[in-house]
């Protein structure tokens, strides 16, 4: 197993039906380490440059705006083979697919609302993560100890 970086968003839906608290604490219980967190609005721009590989699509502007629309809740997340345990996690884009047990089946409704994002490959994340934190906002442990480093 790989250690990898992955960025997760609790979306602007899951902050407003109070749901956050539960996508963190089942992140912890699985064994993830959270390594950088912030409740934050997101921008045009920022928001604009996360969803850029979509860009011309005619789902765009939605995107845009709905990720815009109220505050999220941004964290990197650090652990084995994170990115697609992470994904595993969140469950299908459509709630309505999405596998019993994932966030997104037992709490969203429609593809639009799926309360949660996660990076799909190592690029995206790495990509992603530069979007929402500077490298001064990541802490990250030692595998093997309890010592926590700040990134610089």
């Amino acid at each position: 197993m790989a250690i990898q970086r992955t960025l997760i968003l609790c979306k602007p839906d899951a902050v407003s039906r109070g749901l956050s608290g539960e996508i963190i604490r089942r992140i912890e219980a699985r064994g993830y380490l959270l390594i950088g967190m912030k409740l934050m609005q997101l921008d045009g721009e920022r928001a604009r440059k996360h969803y850029g590989e979509h860009e011309g699509k005619p789902f765009f502007g939605g995107l845009v705006d709905f990720i815009t629309s109220g505050p999220l809740v941004a964290m990197a997340v650090e652990g084995d083979d994170a990115i697609e345990g992470m994904r595993q996690m969140i469950g299908a884009t459509n709630p309505l697919q999405a596998a019993p047990g994932t966030i997104r089946a037992d709490f969203a409704q429609q593809i639009g609302r799926n309360l949660v994002h996660g990076s799909d490959s190592h690029e995206s994340a790495k990509r992603e993560l530069s979007i929402f934190f500077s490298p001064s906002e990541i802490v990250s442990r030692k595998h093997d100890s309890h010592k926590w480093l700040v990134e610089k």
